[in-house]
């Protein structure tokens, strides 16, 4: 049945050329999120450049002469700078080779596949994009948490913890006063700083908060706190990077889910 849907699928999608460069999310751990496009650039790619938080086991499916490049891009961790990377990508698509450049999540949701595309157009490479399930999303519906919810919410923000030049720069009180989910990406760093800023610009410091690290993968963990304890009770229970931290009224959703759940079992 799959490879009936691969034939398919590669019938109505452009030619993944020699000398081309496709920039795919592989989504944020499990295979099950991974999406069929991604899965046929993987087994024809000739050169496979990939972050760290990609699921090794995707890997398995690359062509058995394919070149697989790591390069790392996990927070804390030596990794290539984003130059060096778009440096890598341009070279091999000159050497005429089929470049998937695979990142967790999505390429264009935090994950500097804007900053990789402009490279490539620079550069007169040829590429696609190939989207994939981000961390926010796949997420939370793993920890049957709605990230909307009629009656509780009608926006959700997604953002960074922190920018080139550290905590992210937001409008802290406006961000505060929204009453709106939000979805923090890389946020561990300055769980603390940020929590602060939320709190000083006038969102309530017993605000539901949601950490989920490694999200959909079979070593996830689910902490519920609130904005005024997440970073002790991250701290008493060792969550680290690489983790979502989801601030808002969806939260208590999720974890009445999760015991109905737990009920039904």
């Amino acid at each position: 049945m799959i490879e009936v849907l691969l034939a398919k699928m590669r019938q109505q999608r452009p030619e993944f050329a020699s000398g081309h460069v496709w920039l795919a999310g592989a989504g944020p751990g499990s295979l099950e999120l991974l999406t069929i496009g991604v899965l046929a650039a993987v087994a024809e790619a000739d050169v496979i450049v990939y972050d760290a938080l990609v699921n090794a086991d995707l890997l398995d499916y690359a062509d058995a002469n394919a070149d697989l490049i790591y390069m790392g891009k996990r927070a804390g961790e030596p990794s290539a700078s984003q130059d060096a990377i778009n440096e890598r990508i341009i070279d091999l698509a000159r050497q005429n080779l089929r470049v998937l450049r695979l990142k967790g999540g999505d390429p264009f949701i935090f994950a500097r596949g804007g900053e990789e595309a402009v490279a490539l157009h620079e550069a007169g490479i040829p590429f696609r994009i190939l989207s994939g399930v981000t961390a926010a999303i796949g997420g939370a519906a793993s920890a049957r948490m709605p990230i909307t919810m009629r009656g509780v919410n009608n926006a959700l923000v997604l953002m960074t913890g922190h920018d080139r030049a550290g905590v992210t720069e937001l409008n802290w009180p406006a961000l505060a006063q929204l009453d709106q989910p939000i979805a923090i990406y890389m946020g561990m760093t300055h769980l603390a700083t940020l929590a602060e800023r939320l709190i000083d610009g006038g969102m309530a410091a017993q605000m539901p908060v949601a950490i989920i690290q490694n999200a959909t993968r079979p070593n996830e963990k689910i902490l519920v706190t609130t904005l005024s304890d997440a970073v002790r009770d991250a701290e008493r229970e060792n969550i680290r990077s690489p983790a979502v931290v989801y601030v808002g009224r969806v939260v208590p959703v999720g974890e009445e889910l999760r015991q109905l759940a737990g009920e039904m079992v």
